[in-house]
C-alpha cells in the first residue's frame, strides 16, 4: 500500500470492517457512511469531544473524535482514523471504534473531493 495514493483508494466496506476486525485492529482505515446518533461529550482532559454511529447497508461501528462535532445526522462522511477492534474505558469494553484522524462531509461539496 503506497502513502501518496488517494484516501479513496484505501476505503474500506464497513463489512470488511465489521467481519474481520482482528485484521484492521490498530491500523489506519479509511471508511464511509452515514452519521447517525451524534453524541457530544468532554474528554477526561476538558475538552469538547464528540461520537456518532457510522451506518452503510452492512452496519454500524462507533467513532469518536475531539473537537467541536463538524457532522450532523444524516450527513454522508469519510472517516480517517485508527481502528480499534476492542478498548477498555472504565468497566466497560467498547467494540469496534475509529478514533477520527479526519472527517470529510461529503454533503459539502469539497473542491478537493469533486474530480
Amino acid at each position: 500500500m503506497s502513502v501518496t495514493t488517494p484516501a479513496f483508494a484505501d476505503m474500506l466496506d464497513l463489512a470488511d470492517l465489521i467481519s474481520h476486525p482482528e485484521q484492521y485492529d490498530r491500523q489506519e482505515v479509511v471508511v464511509m457512511g452515514e452519521v447517525t446518533n451524534v453524541q457530544l461529550a468532554t474528554n477526561r482532559q476538558g475538552q469538547p469531544a464528540y461520537g456518532f454511529l457510522l451506518k452503510d447497508n452492512a452496519g454500524t461501528i462507533k467513532v469518536i473524535a475531539l473537537g467541536q462535532a463538524e457532522v450532523k445526522e444524516g450527513d454522508q462522511v469519510i472517516v480517517e482514523g485508527i481502528f480499534s477492534r476492542l478498548r477498555q474505558a472504565g468497566r466497560v469494553i467498547i467494540y469496534n471504534e475509529i478514533k477520527a484522524l479526519s472527517i470529510k462531509s461529503l454533503n459539502r461539496l469539497n473542491p478537493d473531493l469533486v474530480g
